[in-house]
């Protein structure tokens, strides 16, 4: 049986989706959820759901039994996400769990100058501690999702452009479904075990690429403004965005303008069996009317 963490959220969604079409048996495939009644949909296709919450360790062992492998999606609480995820590693091991597959994310900055501040410590030393667990591990090096650019755009990109610090700094992004396949593809084949895979887009943007591709779909202008970091954060700010936002667009900003998300190899291509969404079918879904 394999078991998904996070199952309500979008990507363990996809990743249950992917392996109900891949033809795992939904009595194979169990749901981690903190609130059942949220699981309904889950449960009307015959998917297994057990209650559980990361800072609970009781709920975790108990959610893992009979469970051969765990996919252990990123927690969101940032503060607290390591501790959370070192009781999931910890109740897997205690399980006697076979595989745990984790979503982690694509870097070049292992130190603790990575622009990325918490959100890079707590997936590095997760990293290590499932390294360290003696379970059988794969780790996904997920690149950024292209699924958060509309958010870092803004609702009003069509009009004002892209306001974003990031140089011209390259991305290798990638789409939240691209890589849930991903994740099911791990689960469900053999030859995974041990390995750390690069689960990126085959191909680097900057932002002005971006405003080109958003501009050739829509027939306007849009154009790449670079402001300095410390203007940017005061226009979000006087924008009224709450201050953990301006931190984390901030972060990643900086984090794209210095290429910690470039990168010349990716396997997801190899995982899919295919050409990962690229960029212009991405944003044509977005900003095509």
């Amino acid at each position: 049986m394999i078991l998904i963490t996070g199952a309500t959220g979008h990507f363990g969604t996809h990743t249950i989706d992917t392996l109900l079409k891949s033809g795992v048996a939904p009595s194979q495939i169990a749901a981690l959820v903190r609130t059942p009644e949220k699981a309904a949909g889950l449960a009307e296709k015959g998917i297994v759901i057990r209650q559980g919450d990361y800072d609970d360790y009781a709920s975790l062992t108990a959610a893992m039994q009979g469970v051969d492998k765990v996919l252990l999606i990123s927690g969101a609480d940032i503060q607290n996400r390591l501790k959370q995820h070192e009781n999931v590693i910890n109740a897997a091991k205690e399980a006697g769990i076979k595989h745990i597959v984790y979503t982690s994310f694509s870097r070049k900055n292992e130190t603790e100058n990575n622009p990325l501040g918490p959100v890079a410590t707590s997936h590095i030393e997760t990293d290590k501690l499932i390294r360290e667990s003696g379970i059988p591990y794969t780790l996904m090096h997920n690149g950024l999702y292209f699924d958060v650019l509309p958010m870092f755009l803004g609702e009003q990109v069509l009009e004002t452009g892209i306001f974003m610090p990031t140089g011209d700094g390259k991305t290798a992004f990638a789409t939240r479904t691209d890589m849930a396949e991903a994740a099911a593809k791990i689960l469900t084949t053999d030859g995974h075990e041990n390995k750390t895979y690069r689960t990126v887009g085959s191909q680097n943007y900057t932002m002005s690429d971006i405003a080109g591709i958003i501009s050739n779909i829509t027939g306007k202008s849009i154009s790449h403004v670079n402001p300095p970091a410390e203007v940017y954060k005061e226009t979000l700010a006087t924008a009224g965005v709450p201050g953990e936002f301006v931190w984390m667009l901030s972060a990643f900003s900086e984090g794209m303008r210095v290429g910690e998300f470039e990168s010349s190899l990716s396997d997801l291509e190899q995982l899919l069996g295919r050409k990962p969404t690229s960029a212009q079918a991405f944003l044509e879904s977005v900003y095509q009317r």
